[in-house]
Order: structure tokens, then sequence, then C-alpha cells
């Protein structure tokens, strides 16, 4: 079942995070204000879930766990490029 879950938090960010603000308390927890969170399902959804899991899981955001932060930058950044470059290839 997590599998499945990061499955669809990999393939449906944008989707998980309006799932997550309209059903759950989820994201209050970890964000104060509304701001964040927008500007994050903008640009970094999947990084704005990897904080909001790391601060409701309530592990300290240091040492490894920030591993989880970098990679989800990287897979957020990744979608950005990915499309540039298939932009340009045709």
């Amino acid at each position: 079942m997590p599998c499945l879950i990061l499955l669809l938090v990999i393939a449906f960010p944008r989707l998980v995070l309006l799932a997550l603000f309209f059903f759950t308390n989820y994201l209050s927890a970890a964000y104060t204000g509304l701001l964040v969170p927008v500007v994050g399902f903008l640009f970094l959804p999947i990084t704005t879930i990897t904080y909001a899991w790391l601060v409701n899981s309530q592990v300290p955001i240091e040492g490894f766990n920030v591993l989880y932060l970098i990679l989800a930058v990287i897979l957020d950044m990744g979608s950005w490029g990915g499309g540039e470059y298939s932009r340009r290839r045709h």
C-alpha cells in the first residue's frame, strides 16, 4: 500500500496536494499560511508533499532526512527540464 501511495504522489502530485488540502489537515499542520502551499502547488509539488510528510511524521529536518527533500527537489526540477528538452527536440 505505501508503494501505491508513493506512485500516486510521483505520478499526480498536484492532485494529491489538492486532495490533502480539501479532505485532510495534513498541509495545515505543516504550513502556517496559505502562500507556501500555493507556490509549492505551482512549482514544487513533490517537495511540498515531502516536507509536509516529514513535519507530520515528527522527524527532525536534518541529516538523512534532508536527502528526501533534495531528492524531491531534483524530481520536481527534472519535470521542468524534460518538457523543455522535448520541445527543443521537435
